[in-house]
């Protein structure tokens, strides 16, 4: 570098934690920074993989009588809640992330988002192994909330890191790449369903292939370990000055090497306060009005993200579609996941994250009720792409707001309590969801998802903070 930029080893935690913020802040977003996000999106691809198969396997493990009263033993009074029983998977999958998000997310906080990223990738990674080989729905379903513990902490840490190693011009554009990588998954396990679900190669049920290739994940660790540093914001934070210090130049150095001259100079620092780091501190001002409002909104948003992309083949196959055919068609709509995170690289940071949601949200609610009320193959499909495209948007946009909202001392515990609500939400949606198409067939399932998307407009439009173009130290005084 050929500027000199002062060395933050011989300041206080508080202000070196602000130095080195600021000098990560005025990063250019090159080669190295996106190389970065990209790995880390890698174990978020597996982890999405493992997440969204849980709709596409459900009809095989219908059809193996896993979800019969004698397979599910004590859990048969949740199955009848859902239909033929699969509404007992769906719940324990939701309620293994919520406990993992609620109970364990705040252990990036105390031992660092690298360590418990690459531990929760394994922790999920071997329970999704074990979990295939598993004969009765009993067994299948707890292991299935053993691995959603693992999820669980995972998907918060993932928002974390991406929100401290980027740099604030490039933060909504990172996490619109996190989700084009990471969605790339769900078009992959659609057609793996599609192709394998309906057959048993070697003599193995399909639905376990399936389950088995999401295992993979496990693999990828090693690389993810040695390529991505610890979060310097939480180094400097937690009094590792010395070591913050030595991945920033590191850092600093890759970019310079990219750019092929001078880093500019860092702005001037804002230091972000002292506060209290433990459960309390999120119920304090001004961070008790922004735990609510995020609260409130992951309850309602996973009604329209899972009640969506977890039930496709179920919603079609409801609308007299048979299961192969089903899986077809899902491979179909599948396919769209990335493309709005893909229109969101571009332009991401040009407009306002909360207007993002708020936008998202109505398209959910208009492209939902217009998709309940087609029978013909191509509307059906059409609608759904567009149902799908509104459901990534606000999921990366959400992932960047809510991680922003908070300060680094406390974030990860923030975000795991937040993001909390939306697989205890999961949980009863799919409970819920089960029951209202036995009933009320797919017009009842979206007027349930527009009535979720509704108060999502209010809440975010009304009352959400903004954060674009601003330091994480600003939005988060």
């Amino acid at each position: 570098m050929a500027r000199h930029v002062p060395n933050a080893s011989n300041q206080q935690p508080q202000e070196a934690a602000a130095h080195i913020a600021s000098r990560l802040d005025r990063l250019p977003a090159t080669r190295s920074v996106w190389l970065l996000v990209a790995i880390l999106s890698l174990g978020g691809t597996f982890e999405y993989y493992d997440l969204f198969f849980t709709g596409y396997v459900v009809p095989g493990m219908n059809r193996a009588g896993l979800f019969a009263p004698e397979s599910l033993g004590w859990l048969t009074a949740l199955g009848s809640a859902g239909a033929n029983g699969a509404g007992t998977f769906v719940f324990m999958t939701f309620a293994g992330l919520f406990v993992g998000a609620l109970l364990f997310g705040s252990a990036a906080d105390r031992f660092g988002r690298r360590a418990i990223f690459t531990w929760s990738m394994l922790w999920y990674s071997g329970c999704t192994f074990i979990m295939a080989f598993q004969s009765t729905g009993l067994a299948v379903d707890l292991w299935r909330f053993a691995a959603g513990i693992g999820l669980g902490v995972e998907l918060v840490t993932i928002d974390t890191y991406v929100a401290e190693l980027m740099p604030r011009g490039e933060r909504g554009r990172a996490f619109a790449f996190n989700q084009v990588v990471s969605f790339l998954a769900v078009p992959l396990v659609a057609f793996l369903a599609w192709a394998l679900v309906p057959a048993a190669p070697l003599g193995f049920d399909g639905w376990r292939w399936v389950v088995l290739i999401g295992a993979a994940g496990a693999l990828a660790v090693w690389i993810i370990r040695r390529r991505v540093p610890e979060s310097p914001r939480w180094l400097a934070r937690q009094g590792r000055i010395a070591e913050a210090e030595q991945v920033t130049r590191r850092l600093e150095a890759a970019v310079a090497h990219d750019l092929g001259g001078p880093l500019p100079l860092p702005a001037a620092s804002v230091v972000e306060p002292e506060g209290d780091e433990r459960f309390r501190a999120i119920w304090q001002p001004p961070y008790r009005g922004r735990t609510i409002l995020l609260s409130v909104f992951q309850v309602c948003q996973t009604i329209g993200f899972y009640g969506f992309a977890a039930w496709v083949p179920s919603l079609l196959i409801a609308k007299g579609i048979k299961v192969t055919t089903s899986l077809e068609y899902s491979f179909i709509i599948a396919v769209s996941n990335p493309i709005g995170p893909l229109i969101g690289v571009a332009v991401a940071d040009r407009i306002e994250r909360k207007w993002q949601i708020v936008g998202s949200a109505l398209a959910v609610a208009a492209f939902g009720l217009l998709f309940a009320q087609q029978t013909e193959v191509v509307p059906l499909i059409g609608l759904g792409i567009l149902v799908t495209l509104g459901i990534n948007w606000m999921s990366f946009a959400f992932h960047g707001y809510q991680a922003e909202l908070f300060p680094t001392r406390i974030r990860a515990r923030a975000v795991g309590f937040v993001y909390a609500w939306s697989r205890l939400s999961a949980a009863f949606a799919g409970l819920v969801i089960a029951t209202l198409l036995q009933r009320g067939g797919v017009t009842g399932v979206f007027l349930f998802i527009a009535a979720a998307m509704a108060i999502i407009v209010l809440v975010i439009g009304l009352f959400g903070p903004r954060t674009r173009g601003l330091a994480l130290e600003q939005i988060s005084p």
